[in-house]
């Protein structure tokens, strides 16, 4: 019994998910350099000529495979950090919208060197859409930021938002890239480092804004400055890439 044909639109759609899925375990394997159209149809098992029904070139498959991964990474961190939100005292929770991002770039390394490669080069074909995806991650961050009750009520307060959610941003990555190059072997610390430098900045920026109002205390919740990393819990994550 066989299933059911598929369609023009369903078979089309069919090939350029192998084409995708061929082209990250090559980009995973050999990094940019081995990325060819003869290597990838051929680990997609179709012919070549088939590539550019799909793809205009190579660099708008690795600008889909950019895409598509972050789309999905920011989804994922987005729903860690909302749970996070309803349960501000579980310090896994936290600790989770740190590792989802430190995890994804390390399975995937070469998609974040090509992005910051691109964003830094004027002449790459990418770099419009590296600088674009970067502002997602940051605006996104500082988005949720502002949903945890960080005020963003006037041009300093959304900066320094802004600030915070690029910092960490750039730290995610460094830690990231530090853990594959072997100095900084274990990931659940990395994330605990994320999680305290996050606490810290917006700590930061409470005690400021609070100061601007005229309040004395500290907002309830944030720890001493004295705490350890591992005492503390962070209020938001960072957006995987910059």
């Amino acid at each position: 019994m066989t299933g059911t044909p598929l369609t023009r639109s369903e078979a089309k759609d069919l090939t350029r998910r192998k084409l995708v899925r061929a082209a990250l375990a090559i980009l995973d394997e050999e990094g940019e350099a081995g990325l060819t159209t003869v290597k990838v149809a051929k680990a997609a098992g179709i012919a070549q000529s088939s590539f550019y029904v799909h793809f205009k070139d190579m660099q708008e498959l690795l600008g889909v495979l950019v895409e598509e991964g972050g789309e999905r990474l920011r989804g994922s961190m987005r729903e860690a950090r909302r749970r996070a939100r309803e349960a501000p005292d579980d310090l896994e929770r936290h600790r989770e919208t740190f590792r989802i991002p430190l995890e994804a770039i390390c399975r995937h390394p070469e998609l974040l060197r090509i992005q910051l490669r691109a964003r830094h080069d004027p002449s790459s074909s990418l770099r419009d859409f590296a600088v674009e995806t970067a502002a997602a991650y940051r605006e996104h961050h500082a988005a949720d930021l502002a949903a945890l009750g960080y005020t963003a009520d006037n041009e300093r307060d959304r900066r320094r938002l802004e600030m915070i959610a690029e910092g960490i941003n750039a730290a995610t990555n460094a830690l990231a890239m530090g853990h594959l190059e072997g100095r900084y072997p274990d990931l659940a610390e990395a994330a605990d480092i994320l999680t305290a430098l996050s606490r810290g900045a917006l700590r930061l920026l409470r005690s400021t804004s609070g100061k601007a109002a005229g309040e004395a205390a500290a907002p309830p919740g944030l720890l001493p400055e004295t705490g350890t990393v591992a005492e503390v819990a962070p209020v938001s994550d960072p957006p995987g890439r910059s």
